[in-house]
Order: C-alpha cells, then structure tokens, then sequence
C-alpha cells in the first residue's frame, strides 16, 4: 500500500486536505471497500471525509483531521484483509473508535498498532473489541475471575463472553464451559413444551448455542455436549452443585431473582470462572419482583476480584438502527421519569 499524494500541507485540521491511498491487492481492496464501496460509505457518514474508489485506488477529501483518520481506518481494514480477515459494517465501527483511540494514546504510531484488547479463537480467529466499553470487557474478563455486564441489546455482551469462553477451553485453562439462563417467557405463554429436557429448554437457549457455533466448529460443539465438556442447562438446575475448572456464563441475568442469583454466585469453585449478562431494561419477572442482577451489582461492587462493565446505547455494535431504537426507548424512560418526579 502506498500514500500517491497529500494536498493542503502542514496547514490546520479544519482546512480541506485530498489524501489518495494505493493498495497492493486489488482483491484485498475492494474487500475493504466492502460491496457496492458500503464501507466507504460507513467512513463518510461518520468521519465526514468523502471517500472516491477507483479500482485498488482511493481518494479521500475534506478536513486534514478526518482524512488522517479515514487513511489510518483503511490501513487498519486492509491489514486484516490480508490476514485472512473478513471485514463487515461492524468491523468498520470498531476501526473508527480503535483508530480514534490510538490517535489519542499515540498519535506518531503507524496505523494498526494493537490499541484494543482482542480474543482468539481456533475456528474464528483473533476478534478485536470494537469501542472502548467492549475493549474495558474483554481486559476484565481477563483479569477478574467474577464479572458483570449490564447493558443494551447488541452491545456484544453475550457474544464476547461466550468467545472468551471458548477460548480458555482450547488454551486448556479450563477443563468445561457451562452456559445458562433463565427459563422466563418473555411475556408470553408459551404451554406445555413437547420433548425431553434438551428440546424443552433449547429454545430458551438459542442465543448461547448462536455463539458457540460462532466460535466453534459444529462438530466439536455436539462432541462436547456428549462429553459434557459443554454443559447448556437452565438457571434452576445450578442448585447443589460445585462448579470446578470451569467457565460459567450466566446470560439475561435480569430475569434471575434475588434468591437464584445468590445461588448461582455461590456455585464458583476452585480454578473457575463467571461472567453475568444482562440488560436490566429488559426484564420479564413478574411486576414487583426485584432483579437479582440489580441486586448482585450493588452488593458485590466493591469486593475484591470482582469486575463490572456498564454499557450504554452508544456502544450498540448490532446495528446503526439498533443504536437509534435503544437511544429512543431510552429517552422515552427518561421523559418517563421526570414526569413521575416532578410534584
């Protein structure tokens, strides 16, 4: 990859600069440029620097500031295309707050210096946080043996537990993952389920085997529910146990009350870990039921070893237009509140 040109010198950031990048591989740039240039177009929406591809070429235009970072984005993306990286939307989202943060910690580095924390899988390969919350997730995951994620839907929580999971089992610092929720309907009433336990509960566990299957083969995954080295089981079958050498998630904690809670706490057992999910906003206990979770983050906020990450709808890495639902149902309980409070 090589930098053709620079217009607009050393003058200051808000006067109009053109910066045109050459990549190597054809191939490898119209993967970074993503289909029909939508990750250009995801550049110029959010850093405000207009962006013309032509063939491995591309011209960026506007302030020095934002075409500096929108060059440092695409060297990033292309230096995981060559990898063997696939690159998404997403990706693009994480490139921008990664390479945000780097300007800011060292601002002489080249392009794609390690700033976010990331995991690595055998199937999937390294994935790397992509904001600052997700980056504060993994690093606690790593450091503490307790850990609570609060926060909205599509904030990555879930997904990144179940790959931090997935990889202290194939690095051998765990000998077994146990995945569990809480069996809660989500304001319906769903019957009599037909089956054995298995196919009664799988479909509250849908999301967990979504994420194993992320991160590992399909093979493996079935082998290791066989074996029992993965375990998927609901919140209510955790009672009476030890849970030795293992990694323990506990997803949609906000449905958990105070009792169940205190009783999956108190299953951690020598060499094990625990990370706790939820998104508080969203619970389906039943109307004056407290939320074990709500309850846990409070009394356990200050205990030594235990790490807790809060997200908020800003940190939303499913989708532009999840962000802007969460943003609006948030402001809407806001409005909500003040209204309640106000004589």
């Amino acid at each position: 990859m090589a930098l053709d040109g620079t217009r607009g010198g050393r003058s200051p950031d808000k006067q109009p600069a053109e910066v045109t990048l050459a990549f190597e591989d054809n191939r490898f740039a119209s993967q970074v440029f993503g289909h029909y240039d939508q990750n250009l177009a995801k550049i110029e929406r959010r850093l405000g620097a207009s962006c013309y591809a032509n063939g491995n070429h591309v011209t960026l235009k506007g302030d020095a500031e934002a075409c500096d970072h929108a060059r440092r984005v695409l060297e990033i993306l292309y230096g995981r295309v060559a990898q063997g990286q696939s690159v998404g939307l997403g990706d693009v989202d994480g490139a921008i707050e990664e390479c945000a943060r780097q300007i800011n910690l060292f601002p002489d580095a080249p392009a794609g210096r390690a700033v976010f924390e990331q995991i690595g899988t055998r199937k999937r390969g390294p994935v790397r946080a992509r904001n600052q919350a997700q980056d504060l997730y993994l690093r606690q995951l790593k450091r503490h043996e307790l850990v609570f994620a609060e926060g909205p839907a599509g904030t990555g929580k879930t997904w990144l537990a179940v790959g931090h999971a997935v990889s202290l089992l194939e690095q051998g610092a765990v000998e077994r993952l146990i995945l569990s929720r809480p069996a809660v309907e989500a304001g319906e009433r769903l019957g009599f389920l037909p089956g054995d336990m298995r196919e009664k509960v799988d479909p509250y566990l849908r999301p967990i085997y979504d994420g194993l299957h992320d991160f590992m083969d399909a093979r493996m995954v079935e082998r290791g529910m066989q074996t029992g080295m993965i375990e998927v089981a609901p919140l209510a079958f955790m009672r009476g146990r030890t849970l030795t050498k293992s990694c323990v998630l506990l997803d949609e904690a906000q449905n958990a009350t105070s009792m169940q809670m205190k009783m999956f706490l108190t299953r951690l057992g020598e060499g094990s870990r625990m990370i706790i999910t939820g998104d508080p906003s969203q619970t389906d206990l039943p109307p004056g039921q407290k939320s074990g979770l709500a309850e846990a983050i409070g009394l356990l906020r200050e205990v030594e070893g235990v790490g807790h990450v809060k997200f908020s709808d800003s940190d939303v890495v499913r989708h532009d237009l999840v962000r802007r639902i969460v943003s609006a149902y948030e402001a809407a309980d806001r409005a909500r509140t003040r209204g309640a409070n106000r004589p």
